[in-house]
């Protein structure tokens, strides 16, 4: 065994997790390749708020690299972070669009938002909220976040696509030519093919059969003149735009205390679903409880706080991460190794962006079937679990939101509890939190 090798031996606990540096290195490029568009979508979204696109597109590489090492070297878990799809849409068009107010008004926003977390951390108040989770609404979430894999990937294929009469339906196999004939509908047929492809080489326990098949994909792609060949190196644009442009003057009225309340609940949704989704597939998962999760939950909230400074919206634990997951990762190796590549990202960005989405569709397809296997332990037999743990699982995928799904999952576990004389049955954090879930949509709406 070489020095290194023996250092992450150490470190890590390969060894005790049933994993080897190989493993982890290949999960942490496998959960990379699946979530590396937020490096081109995140600054997408918020140069719409009047954010300098290049800025933020740096902010967003060093803010996911500082919470995957955190992740990784101090928690140790194979879960990466990266600012959140949804929370950057809400900064944007509900904050600085919708309110009228500047983007660094609502970066400040956001920092608050982050050191709420930190505090909460500290105080163990998430550690609490998770840890007093049912069994049947932790193994919801995680069946939930495996349907919601599965609609992303779906769309992002174009498999499924809007309709104005069923609001979704399959999208067509084929196109019509300018003469009129029936070409292929290549990214869709390329998706369709890859989910088979990957379902095959993991059925004959083929090491890396996802990164194997979005590559594969994507060299496809490629000969067919579907991809565009960016280059490999690009200039690191300058961070100076966004790094601490935030502005905490405007913070003080009602309206934008509400803003980072909303920052910080949808968050710690988004960020604990995906932990207890993630790990539970992982098998990290003691009598029901995440064991380091302070350390897990200090991770995202830094990386909240760091992300504000250097300019982008919330950063959160990302549910690609089950793809690594899936590759066998099983220690923090795998979320340092997703760290490095974030980082790479600042030169070699262009190579990333050449990875189309309909190549990583098939491997968020496989997890959707993976963690759909958290199904089988909800209590279906017992009613007061089983349709709680149903809506959790029905609203993630048909709100688009983890927060959405997990909110109705605590209210109507409260209220079903409750109508059937079981209240002594729900712990009092969940109590709690149904209420403020209540008062959130009340007040705030959805």
């Amino acid at each position: 065994m070489s020095v290194q090798q023996g250092l992450f031996e150490r470190w890590f606990k390969l060894s005790e997790n049933g994993t080897s540096v190989r493993t982890e290195l290949l999960a942490g490029f496998t959960t990379f390749l699946t979530m590396c568009y937020i490096t081109i979508v995140n600054p997408s979204i918020l140069s719409v708020a009047g954010m300098d696109f290049g800025a933020v597109f740096v902010a967003t590489c060093i803010s996911a690299a500082i919470g995957c090492f955190i992740m990784g070297a101090l928690a140790n878990y194979p879960i990466a972070l990266a600012p959140g799809m949804g929370l950057n849409a809400y900064f944007t068009f509900s904050v600085v669009q919708g309110m009228g107010v500047s983007w660094q008004v609502a970066l400040a926003a956001v920092f608050v938002s982050g050191m709420i977390f930190v505090l909460f951390s500290f105080l163990k108040v998430r550690e609490m909220l998770v840890n007093a989770l049912p069994m049947s609404l932790k193994m919801a979430i995680a069946a939930g976040i495996g349907l919601f894999l599965a609609l992303i990937a779906l769309k992002g294929a174009g498999i499924i696509i809007a309709s104005d009469a069923t609001l979704v339906k399959m999208g067509d196999l084929y196109i019509l030519g300018e003469n009129g004939s029936k070409l292929p509908n290549w990214p869709v047929l390329l998706a369709l093919l890859g989910f088979v492809l990957v379902v095959a080489l993991d059925y004959f326990r083929v090491r890396g059969a996802m990164i194997l098949t979005i590559l594969l994909i994507t060299v496809l792609s490629a000969l067919l003149g579907l991809t565009e060949f960016k280059g490999v190196v690009a200039a690191v644009p300058s961070l100076a735009p966004t790094f601490m442009q935030m502005d905490f003057s405007g913070l003080l009225n009602g309206s934008l205390i509400a803003v980072v309340f909303v920052f910080f609940l949808v968050d710690l949704f988004d960020s604990t679903g995906t932990l207890v989704g993630v790990s539970h597939r992982a098998g990290l998962l003691q009598d029901g409880k995440l064991p380091r999760l302070k350390k897990a939950l200090f991770a995202d909230s830094t990386a909240i706080v760091a992300g504000a400074a250097l300019g982008t919206s919330s950063t959160t634990a990302y549910v690609e991460s089950a793809s690594g997951v899936a590759a066998g990762g099983r220690t923090g190796l795998t979320a340092v190794t997703v760290g490095v590549l974030m980082l790479a990202c600042l030169w070699f960005s262009p190579l990333a962006q050449s990875v189309p989405a309909f190549a990583t569709a098939p491997a968020l397809l496989y997890i959707g079937v993976q963690m759909m296997r958290s199904a089988l332990e909800i209590a279906w037999e017992d009613i007061t679990e089983a349709a709680p743990a149903f809506l959790t699982i029905a609203f993630m995928p048909f709100t688009y939101s983890i927060a959405d799904g997990i909110a109705m999952g605590f209210i109507s576990y409260a209220a079903v509890k409750l109508l059937c004389g079981r209240a002594k049955d729900v712990p009092v954090m969940v109590w709690g939190v149904a209420v403020a879930w209540l008062a959130k949509f009340w007040f705030l709406g959805v």
